[in-house]
């Protein structure tokens, strides 16, 4: 909490995070999609998690401050070199904490 002005008033600053849960579709399973996501969190500084889902797709959730959220978002549309995205289906939350770090899960 910060003071403002001559004590009269207190500013508390906003403790929830922007989120952003994606699900990719294409060839995007045995590609080093998630690995290539892996390290383009970590170059953003988002945390979150991504994983295969069984249907083929890959889904992901990342937290962080917004302008990183959306170059994720981007990247996702062209993935690693060996990708072929068809379709990124994406929601923006709000998340009242993030997770430390980014890991794949599944």
């Amino acid at each position: 909490m910060r003071r403002s002005g001559k004590g009269c008033c207190f500013i508390v600053k906003n403790s929830t995070t922007d989120a952003l849960r994606v699900i990719v579709s294409g060839r995007v399973q045995g590609v080093a999609f998630r690995y290539a996501t892996q390290e383009q969190a970590a170059r953003l500084g988002l945390g979150g998690w991504v994983r295969n889902l069984p249907d083929g797709r890959v889904e992901a959730f990342f937290t962080g401050p917004k302008q990183a959220l959306e170059e994720i978002l981007a990247w996702c549309w062209s993935g690693p070199r060996l990708a072929s995205v068809t379709k990124v289906e994406h929601e923006w939350r709000t998340a009242e904490s993030a997770p430390g770090g980014f890991r794949i899960t599944g």
